[in-house]
């Protein structure tokens, strides 16, 4: 079967690539710029600029299904959630349209169709991307993780290392079911021929963020130590003029809505525990 796959090189795009190939499926892994990923097998790599439909032409001829990761993570001055995540995959949407192809498989993410998710441009942007391929023909399958192990090390790595962390207040017993990457990777291909159908998938462990941080301290050798923010201040902060600059406002506006909502999916997938991962991260960082 010859699949697109769009985001390909990003941390969860190169382990549906693995897995992809593992399976014994023609990629065609599509991205903005082609990196040493230490894959074995073969497969095509095609540059692409999601914001520009003519990079996307031919992109898709001859494919039978669309897997597409693309998505704005980070802070940035020049472009938005809605020019990426949702401007992005319908032009890609479009072009694989325009090629016949079956199905499109998108990864969005938890909680996006909740209310006060409109108000959060990372959810939202996601939420426009999944009302529109709905409403079309094309048959898709719809992807929403909870998180990932290597987002919450990352993003908890910081206070770790300065011995405090922030949590916010009066929101300690919020949890969720983060999942590995390469659990949900082989999730995604797993079901990738599945028809009109939306998984919300997580991990097989559920905490909250309080006993998260406990795990990362613990790990690290270190006693825990939190400060306990009013959830208001992450407003002040989105709209402090040095951040919105920055580009980070956006970014903060969806730490926010991930620390204060639960995000536990019903789909649990992977045997991977999220306990030894962290053990694991932490440990080697203590070192």
């Amino acid at each position: 079967m010859k699949v697109v796959l769009a985001g390909a090189y990003g941390n969860l795009g190169a382990d549906i690539l693995k897995s992809l190939l593992r399976n014994g499926h023609e990629v065609v892994a599509a991205d903005m710029a082609e990196r040493d990923l230490g894959i074995e097998g073969t497969f095509t790599f095609k540059k692409i600029d999601a914001t520009k439909p003519e990079t996307l032409e031919g992109l898709c001829d001859g494919a039978d299904i669309v897997i597409t990761t693309i998505g704005l993570t980070g802070a940035s001055t020049t472009v938005t959630s809605y020019d990426i995540d949702y401007k992005g995959n319908m032009n890609l949407y479009n072009e694989a349209k325009r090629a016949g192809v079956k199905k499109f498989n998108y990864i969005s993410v938890i909680s996006c169709d909740e209310p006060g998710a409109e108000k959060v441009p990372m959810l939202h942007a996601k939420y426009l991307v999944e009302e529109e391929i709905k409403k079309q023909d094309m048959e898709y399958v719809i992807y929403r993780p909870t998180g990932y192990f290597y987002d919450i090390a990352k993003v908890f790595k910081p206070y770790v290392d300065n011995g405090e962390m922030q949590l916010l207040k009066g929101y300690g017993h919020v949890k969720a079911n983060v999942v590995d990457c390469p659990d949900f990777a082989d999730f995604i291909v797993e079901h990738m021929n599945d028809t009109n159908v939306t998984y919300n998938v997580g991990g097989k462990e559920t905490y909250t963020y309080e006993e998260m941080a406990a795990m990362c301290f613990e790990a690290a050798g270190k006693p825990l130590k939190i400060k306990w923010a009013p959830i208001w201040l992450f407003g002040i902060l989105a709209n402090l003029p040095k951040i919105k600059k920055a580009g980070k406002h956006d970014i903060i506006l969806f730490s926010k809505w991930t620390l204060s909502h639960d995000l536990v999916g019903d789909t649990c997938t992977g045997d991977q525990s999220f306990k030894e991962y962290i053990k694991g991260y932490f440990g080697k960082e203590g070192k």
